[in-house]
């Protein structure tokens, strides 16, 4: 059986999964905070039919004669730069400029992070909890869901770029709340494991999150109120991705016709 054969299978392979995380990009391009992935390859096995050897003379084979056996699918990143700022006028909407994760009380109790500062406001007890679009709560310093005490109008209500939360008084005035949004940076953002909501999770490759009040931190985030950060993802980008990949896959294809249309002639040979 011709090499050619199963090399070209693992280069449609490949071709599919790289074809999956180009779609997954572009179904996602309005989705906030979402950051573009990419595949990465590498190629497999080489055998060597011939090793690169010289003697003291200089004679011998000065190259080596080798024939790979395909591709593999390595890893999925993750692109995290920064996308567009979109003004929404909403008090409850954040966008972070920098590296920083918002943390969330997520199922099950488990803490989660995510870029994604569309929040909304869920009451308990007569007091407003902030909370993501699926209403798990968003934390604090301490850890604690965030809690606007019931005497706080909405509206009103100010974020600094620091995540210190105040508010505007019947008469005008700003008061502090002493609530601040706890913002995170990790060693490794590549080494995060994505689970879908718009959440990541950390992972022993990841390293734990850090809290941008530690002295480690030397750059921190920036918070805006009345933004959102939309989609890293650049359509036309991701359409030219698409065309190569399926070009990719055409010729690979080809390669296994090819292949095939040679065993084939070799079958059919006859002794004169």
């Amino acid at each position: 059986m011709m090499r050619a054969l199963w090399t070209a299978a693992s280069g449609m392979t490949a071709q599919q999964l790289n074809v999956d995380t180009i779609s997954n990009n572009l179904s996602n391009v309005n989705t906030t905070g979402y950051k573009k992935e990419r595949v990465e390859f590498k190629s497999l096995l080489y055998e060597t039919m011939a090793k690169a050897s010289v003697d003291q003379r200089g004679a011998g084979r000065p190259v080596n004669l080798q024939v790979g056996h395909g591709v593999r699918p390595i890893a999925t990143v993750k692109n995290y730069t920064t996308g567009n700022m979109e003004g929404t006028h909403n008090p409850l909407d954040v966008a972070i400029d920098g590296d920083g994760f918002f943390v969330v009380q997520g199922p099950g109790e488990e803490p989660v992070y995510t870029r994604d500062g569309s929040f909304k406001v869920s009451m308990v007890d007569g007091q407003a909890m902030i909370v993501t679009s699926d209403g798990y709560p968003i934390l604090n310093e301490e850890d604690e869901p965030i809690m606007i005490p019931e005497y706080v109008n909405i509206a009103n209500l100010l974020i600094a770029d620091d995540g210190e939360l105040s508010f505007v008084n019947s008469e005008g005035k700003t008061e502090e709340l002493d609530i601040r949004f706890k913002i995170v940076q990790f060693t490794n953002r590549q080494g995060l494991e994505a689970s879908g909501q718009n959440f990541v999770r950390p992972t022993s490759a990841s390293g734990e999150p850090i809290s941008e009040e530690d002295p480690s931190i030397t750059k921190r985030s920036r918070l805006i109120q009345g933004f959102l950060e939309s989609s890293n993802v650049q359509v036309v980008e991701e359409m030219v991705k698409l065309i190569i990949a399926q070009r990719a896959y055409e010729v690979n294809s080809k390669a296994i016709q090819t292949s095939d249309d040679m065993l084939g002639q070799a079958n059919q040979l006859k002794r004169g």
